[in-house]
Protein backbone atom coordinates (compact mmCIF):
# COMPACT_ATOMS: atom_id res chain seq x y z
CA UNK A 1 0.00 0.00 0.00
CA UNK A 2 1.37 3.40 -1.03
CA UNK A 3 0.76 5.57 2.05
CA UNK A 4 1.79 9.16 2.69
CA UNK A 5 4.44 9.69 5.35
CA UNK A 6 1.93 10.74 8.08
CA UNK A 7 -0.32 7.75 7.41
CA UNK A 8 2.64 5.36 7.38
CA UNK A 9 3.73 6.76 10.76
CA UNK A 10 0.20 6.30 12.12
CA UNK A 11 0.21 2.66 11.03
CA UNK A 12 3.72 1.70 12.08
CA UNK A 13 4.85 3.88 14.99
CA UNK A 14 2.13 6.11 16.46
CA UNK A 15 0.88 3.45 18.86
CA UNK A 16 4.22 3.62 20.70
CA UNK A 17 3.87 7.36 21.41
CA UNK A 18 4.72 7.95 25.07
CA UNK A 19 1.81 10.34 25.67
CA UNK A 20 -1.18 12.00 23.96
CA UNK A 21 0.63 15.34 23.81
CA UNK A 22 3.64 13.83 22.05
CA UNK A 23 1.28 12.01 19.64
CA UNK A 24 -0.46 15.28 18.73
CA UNK A 25 2.78 17.23 18.26
CA UNK A 26 4.38 14.49 16.16
CA UNK A 27 1.33 14.01 13.94
CA UNK A 28 0.95 17.75 13.47
CA UNK A 29 4.59 18.19 12.46
CA UNK A 30 4.34 15.29 10.01
CA UNK A 31 1.19 16.72 8.42
CA UNK A 32 2.98 20.06 8.09
CA UNK A 33 5.93 18.37 6.41
CA UNK A 34 3.50 16.65 4.05
CA UNK A 35 2.29 19.99 2.74
CA UNK A 36 -0.72 20.79 4.94
CA UNK A 37 -0.15 24.34 6.29
CA UNK A 38 -1.75 23.80 9.68
CA UNK A 39 -1.91 26.53 12.31
CA UNK A 40 -2.69 24.20 15.18
CA UNK A 41 -4.26 20.98 16.39
CA UNK A 42 -6.29 19.68 19.32
CA UNK A 43 -6.81 16.25 20.81
CA UNK A 44 -9.51 15.50 23.43
CA UNK A 45 -9.68 12.28 25.46
CA UNK A 46 -12.30 11.24 28.01
CA UNK A 47 -10.71 10.41 31.37
CA UNK A 48 -12.02 8.06 34.12
CA UNK A 49 -10.93 10.32 36.98
CA UNK A 50 -12.65 11.50 40.20
CA UNK A 51 -12.44 15.20 39.32
CA UNK A 52 -11.59 15.35 35.60
CA UNK A 53 -14.06 14.52 32.81
CA UNK A 54 -11.77 15.04 29.83
CA UNK A 55 -8.34 16.35 28.88
CA UNK A 56 -7.59 18.40 25.79
CA UNK A 57 -4.12 19.01 24.37
CA UNK A 58 -3.59 22.05 22.16
CA UNK A 59 -0.69 22.18 19.70
CA UNK A 60 0.48 25.39 18.02
CA UNK A 61 2.27 24.78 14.71
CA UNK A 62 4.28 28.01 14.88
CA UNK A 63 6.10 27.09 18.08
CA UNK A 64 5.52 23.34 18.43
CA UNK A 65 4.33 23.95 21.99
CA UNK A 66 1.57 21.82 23.54
CA UNK A 67 -0.62 23.04 26.41
CA UNK A 68 -3.42 21.27 28.24
CA UNK A 69 -7.01 22.17 29.17
CA UNK A 70 -9.34 20.23 31.49
CA UNK A 71 -13.10 19.66 31.69
CA UNK A 72 -14.66 18.74 35.01
CA UNK A 73 -17.72 16.60 35.78
CA UNK A 74 -20.89 18.61 36.29
CA UNK A 75 -19.48 21.67 34.51
CA UNK A 76 -20.70 22.77 31.08
CA UNK A 77 -18.39 21.39 28.34
CA UNK A 78 -15.85 24.05 27.47
CA UNK A 79 -15.22 22.94 23.89
CA UNK A 80 -11.68 24.03 24.67
CA UNK A 81 -10.22 22.43 21.58
CA UNK A 82 -12.71 23.87 19.09
CA UNK A 83 -12.74 27.34 20.64
CA UNK A 84 -8.95 27.51 20.72
CA UNK A 85 -8.63 26.27 17.13
CA UNK A 86 -11.27 28.76 15.97
CA UNK A 87 -8.99 31.53 17.16
CA UNK A 88 -6.35 30.28 14.73
CA UNK A 89 -8.56 29.92 11.65
CA UNK A 90 -10.86 27.50 9.91
CA UNK A 91 -11.53 24.33 11.94
CA UNK A 92 -12.02 20.72 10.97
CA UNK A 93 -12.65 18.24 13.79
CA UNK A 94 -13.59 14.56 13.59
CA UNK A 95 -14.28 11.80 16.10
CA UNK A 96 -12.00 8.79 15.70
CA UNK A 97 -14.81 6.35 16.57
CA UNK A 98 -18.56 6.07 16.87
CA UNK A 99 -18.80 6.10 20.67
CA UNK A 100 -19.70 9.39 22.33
CA UNK A 101 -16.45 9.37 24.32
CA UNK A 102 -14.22 8.52 21.34
CA UNK A 103 -11.08 10.66 20.97
CA UNK A 104 -11.69 13.92 19.09
CA UNK A 105 -8.99 15.18 16.74
CA UNK A 106 -9.19 18.67 15.26
CA UNK A 107 -7.06 20.96 13.11
CA UNK A 108 -7.00 24.62 12.08
CA UNK A 109 -5.32 26.86 9.54
CA UNK A 110 -5.72 30.47 8.52
CA UNK A 111 -6.67 29.73 4.91
CA UNK A 112 -9.50 27.74 3.36
CA UNK A 113 -9.59 23.96 3.38
CA UNK A 114 -9.71 22.61 -0.15
CA UNK A 115 -11.82 19.46 -0.65
CA UNK A 116 -8.62 17.46 -1.18
CA UNK A 117 -6.98 18.85 1.97
CA UNK A 118 -10.10 18.25 4.05
CA UNK A 119 -10.19 14.64 2.82
CA UNK A 120 -6.50 14.17 3.71
CA UNK A 121 -7.24 15.30 7.24
CA UNK A 122 -10.26 13.00 7.52
CA UNK A 123 -8.11 10.14 6.28
CA UNK A 124 -5.48 10.94 8.91
CA UNK A 125 -8.20 10.86 11.57
CA UNK A 126 -9.38 7.43 10.41
CA UNK A 127 -5.82 6.07 10.51
CA UNK A 128 -5.34 7.67 13.95
CA UNK A 129 -8.23 5.68 15.44
CA UNK A 130 -6.22 2.57 16.35
CA UNK A 131 -3.16 4.25 17.94
CA UNK A 132 -5.42 6.73 19.75
CA UNK A 133 -7.48 3.87 21.16
CA UNK A 134 -4.28 2.41 22.61
CA UNK A 135 -3.21 5.82 23.96
CA UNK A 136 -6.65 6.41 25.47
CA UNK A 137 -6.52 3.01 27.19
CA UNK A 138 -3.08 3.78 28.65
CA UNK A 139 -4.24 7.25 29.74
CA UNK A 140 -7.29 5.70 31.41
CA UNK A 141 -5.14 3.16 33.22
CA UNK A 142 -2.75 5.89 34.39
CA UNK A 143 -5.63 8.06 35.64
CA UNK A 144 -7.14 5.18 37.60
CA UNK A 145 -3.83 4.15 39.15
CA UNK A 146 -2.99 7.73 40.11
CA UNK A 147 -6.43 8.21 41.66
CA UNK A 148 -6.04 5.15 43.88
CA UNK A 149 -2.26 4.96 44.41
CA UNK A 150 -0.85 8.46 43.90
CA UNK A 151 1.34 9.70 41.06
CA UNK A 152 4.74 8.37 42.18
CA UNK A 153 3.43 4.97 43.24
CA UNK A 154 1.33 4.63 40.08
CA UNK A 155 4.42 5.28 37.97
CA UNK A 156 6.32 2.59 39.86
CA UNK A 157 3.53 0.05 39.39
CA UNK A 158 3.17 0.86 35.68
CA UNK A 159 6.91 0.43 35.26
CA UNK A 160 6.55 -3.17 36.42
CA UNK A 161 6.97 -2.90 40.17
CA UNK A 162 4.23 -5.42 40.97
CA UNK A 163 6.12 -8.22 42.73
CA UNK A 164 5.60 -8.89 46.41
CA UNK A 165 8.59 -8.07 48.55
CA UNK A 166 10.15 -5.65 46.05
CA UNK A 167 10.88 -2.09 47.04
CA UNK A 168 13.58 0.42 47.78
CA UNK A 169 14.87 2.26 50.78
CA UNK A 170 14.30 6.00 50.49
CA UNK A 171 14.70 8.97 52.78
CA UNK A 172 11.58 11.03 53.32
CA UNK A 173 9.69 13.31 55.63
CA UNK A 174 6.63 11.43 56.87
CA UNK A 175 3.35 13.09 57.80
CA UNK A 176 0.76 11.30 59.91
CA UNK A 177 -2.57 12.99 60.69
CA UNK A 178 -5.70 11.87 62.49
CA UNK A 179 -9.07 13.37 63.43
CA UNK A 180 -9.89 13.63 67.12
CA UNK A 181 -13.00 11.95 68.58
CA UNK A 182 -14.00 10.58 65.20
CA UNK A 183 -15.66 7.48 66.66
CA UNK A 184 -17.88 9.51 68.99
CA UNK A 185 -18.75 11.94 66.19
CA UNK A 186 -19.67 9.13 63.81
CA UNK A 187 -22.07 7.67 66.41
CA UNK A 188 -24.24 10.81 66.36
CA UNK A 189 -23.84 11.84 62.72
CA UNK A 190 -25.75 10.60 59.69
CA UNK A 191 -23.53 8.49 57.39
CA UNK A 192 -23.87 10.90 54.45
CA UNK A 193 -22.90 13.87 56.64
CA UNK A 194 -20.01 11.87 58.10
CA UNK A 195 -18.69 11.03 54.66
CA UNK A 196 -18.97 14.69 53.66
CA UNK A 197 -17.00 15.70 56.75
CA UNK A 198 -14.32 13.12 56.04
CA UNK A 199 -14.05 14.24 52.42
CA UNK A 200 -13.69 17.87 53.51
CA UNK A 201 -10.97 16.88 56.00
CA UNK A 202 -9.11 14.77 53.45
CA UNK A 203 -9.35 17.57 50.88
CA UNK A 204 -7.54 19.95 53.24
CA UNK A 205 -4.79 17.50 54.15
CA UNK A 206 -4.23 15.85 50.76
CA UNK A 207 -4.50 19.20 48.97
CA UNK A 208 -1.76 20.62 51.18
CA UNK A 209 0.42 17.52 50.73
CA UNK A 210 0.14 17.61 46.94
CA UNK A 211 0.63 21.37 46.79
CA UNK A 212 4.09 20.98 48.32
CA UNK A 213 5.24 17.98 46.32
CA UNK A 214 4.28 15.19 48.70
CA UNK A 215 2.23 12.07 48.07
CA UNK A 216 -0.57 10.56 50.10
CA UNK A 217 0.24 6.88 50.61
CA UNK A 218 -3.02 5.90 52.25
CA UNK A 219 -6.17 6.99 54.02
CA UNK A 220 -6.51 4.91 57.19
CA UNK A 221 -10.02 5.41 58.56
CA UNK A 222 -9.95 9.11 59.39
CA UNK A 223 -6.15 9.28 59.23
CA UNK A 224 -3.65 10.11 56.50
CA UNK A 225 -0.11 8.85 55.90
CA UNK A 226 1.89 10.93 53.44
CA UNK A 227 5.53 11.20 52.39
CA UNK A 228 7.79 13.93 51.05
CA UNK A 229 10.69 12.02 49.45
CA UNK A 230 14.18 13.51 49.41
CA UNK A 231 15.01 14.49 45.83
CA UNK A 232 18.27 16.37 46.43
CA UNK A 233 21.42 15.75 48.50
CA UNK A 234 19.95 17.82 51.32
CA UNK A 235 16.97 16.62 53.32
CA UNK A 236 15.99 20.18 54.25
CA UNK A 237 13.79 20.62 51.18
CA UNK A 238 11.65 17.57 52.01
CA UNK A 239 11.33 18.56 55.68
CA UNK A 240 10.43 22.15 54.81
CA UNK A 241 7.83 20.91 52.33
CA UNK A 242 6.27 18.79 55.06
CA UNK A 243 6.20 21.73 57.46
CA UNK A 244 4.60 24.00 54.87
CA UNK A 245 2.00 21.34 54.15
CA UNK A 246 1.11 21.18 57.86
CA UNK A 247 0.72 24.96 58.02
CA UNK A 248 -1.48 24.93 54.91
CA UNK A 249 -3.61 22.05 56.19
CA UNK A 250 -4.06 23.76 59.55
CA UNK A 251 -5.16 26.99 57.84
CA UNK A 252 -7.57 25.02 55.69
CA UNK A 253 -9.07 23.29 58.71
CA UNK A 254 -9.46 26.61 60.55
CA UNK A 255 -11.51 27.90 57.62
CA UNK A 256 -13.51 24.65 57.47
CA UNK A 257 -14.29 24.79 61.19
CA UNK A 258 -15.62 28.35 60.81
CA UNK A 259 -17.86 27.18 57.99
CA UNK A 260 -19.08 24.22 60.05
CA UNK A 261 -19.73 26.48 63.03
CA UNK A 262 -21.91 28.74 60.87
CA UNK A 263 -23.87 25.61 59.88
CA UNK A 264 -24.34 24.56 63.51
CA UNK A 265 -21.85 21.69 63.17
CA UNK A 266 -19.05 20.82 65.60
CA UNK A 267 -15.41 21.51 64.68
CA UNK A 268 -13.05 18.78 63.48
CA UNK A 269 -10.00 18.84 65.78
CA UNK A 270 -7.01 16.87 64.57
CA UNK A 271 -3.46 15.87 65.35
CA UNK A 272 -0.51 15.91 62.95
CA UNK A 273 3.03 14.61 63.33
CA UNK A 274 6.08 15.04 61.09
CA UNK A 275 9.19 12.88 61.20
CA UNK A 276 12.17 12.31 58.95
CA UNK A 277 13.94 9.03 58.28
CA UNK A 278 14.51 6.05 56.03
CA UNK A 279 11.57 3.94 54.91
CA UNK A 280 11.10 0.84 52.80
CA UNK A 281 8.79 1.91 49.96
CA UNK A 282 7.41 -1.07 48.10
CA UNK A 283 4.99 -4.00 47.82
CA UNK A 284 3.69 -5.98 50.77
CA UNK A 285 0.64 -8.21 51.04
CA UNK A 286 -0.68 -11.61 50.05
CA UNK A 287 0.20 -13.49 46.90
CA UNK A 288 -2.65 -11.94 44.90
CA UNK A 289 -3.50 -8.73 46.80
CA UNK A 290 -0.73 -6.16 47.23
CA UNK A 291 -0.37 -2.79 48.86
CA UNK A 292 2.36 -0.38 47.72
CA UNK A 293 3.20 1.42 50.94
CA UNK A 294 5.91 2.50 53.35
CA UNK A 295 7.11 0.46 56.33
CA UNK A 296 9.95 0.70 58.80
CA UNK A 297 10.89 2.22 62.17
CA UNK A 298 10.36 5.77 60.88
CA UNK A 299 6.73 4.97 60.03
CA UNK A 300 6.20 3.48 63.49
CA UNK A 301 7.71 6.54 65.15
CA UNK A 302 5.61 9.11 63.30
CA UNK A 303 2.47 7.16 64.17
CA UNK A 304 3.42 7.06 67.85
CA UNK A 305 4.36 10.74 67.74
CA UNK A 306 0.94 11.67 66.40
CA UNK A 307 -0.59 9.74 69.29
CA UNK A 308 1.23 12.08 71.66
CA UNK A 309 -0.68 15.13 70.38
CA UNK A 310 -3.67 14.62 72.68
CA UNK A 311 -1.65 14.03 75.92
CA UNK A 312 0.46 17.12 75.21
CA UNK A 313 -2.53 19.22 74.17
CA UNK A 314 -1.00 20.05 70.79
CA UNK A 315 -2.30 19.74 67.26
CA UNK A 316 1.17 19.52 65.67
CA UNK A 317 4.24 17.61 66.85
CA UNK A 318 7.58 17.49 65.04
CA UNK A 319 10.44 15.11 65.72
CA UNK A 320 14.01 16.08 66.46
CA UNK A 321 15.05 14.46 63.17
CA UNK A 322 13.06 17.09 61.29
CA UNK A 323 14.25 19.89 63.56
CA UNK A 324 17.85 18.93 62.76
CA UNK A 325 17.25 19.40 59.03
CA UNK A 326 15.25 22.64 58.92
CA UNK A 327 15.90 26.29 59.68
CA UNK A 328 12.19 26.87 60.40
CA UNK A 329 11.61 28.25 63.90
CA UNK A 330 10.27 25.50 66.15
CA UNK A 331 9.36 25.34 69.84
CA UNK A 332 10.99 22.58 71.90
CA UNK A 333 8.75 20.43 74.09
CA UNK A 334 11.62 18.36 75.49
CA UNK A 335 12.20 14.62 75.14
CA UNK A 336 9.37 12.12 75.39
CA UNK A 337 9.08 8.36 75.50
CA UNK A 338 6.96 6.94 72.70
CA UNK A 339 5.14 3.65 73.11
CA UNK A 340 7.11 0.84 71.50
CA UNK A 341 10.08 3.11 70.65
CA UNK A 342 13.27 2.32 72.59
CA UNK A 343 14.97 5.73 72.59
CA UNK A 344 13.29 8.92 73.82
CA UNK A 345 12.31 11.33 71.03
CA UNK A 346 13.03 15.05 71.01
CA UNK A 347 9.70 16.71 70.31
CA UNK A 348 8.98 20.16 68.88
CA UNK A 349 5.93 22.08 67.75
CA UNK A 350 5.14 25.14 65.67
CA UNK A 351 5.01 28.59 67.28
CA UNK A 352 1.47 29.40 68.38
CA UNK A 353 0.28 25.79 68.53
Amino acid sequence: MNLSAPLAWLVDHAGASPSPESFLAELGSRLLADGLPLAGGALTLAVPHPIIASRTWLWRAETGAVIEALDFPGSPPTKAGHDWLAGLGQVQADMTGRALNSPLLGWAWAGEFSPDEAERLRQATRFAAAPLAALAARAAQTALLEAYLGRRTAARVQAGGMHRGTGETIRAALLCTDLRDFTALSEVTEPAAMIAALDAWFDRVAGAVHAFGGEVLKFIGDGVLAIFPVTSPSAAEACDAGLRAIVAARAGMTHLDKTRQAQGLPPLPFGAALHFGEILWGNIGSADRLDFTAIGPAVNLVSRLEGLCRPLGRSVLISGAVAAETTTTLVSLGEHTLRGIAAPCAVFTLPGD
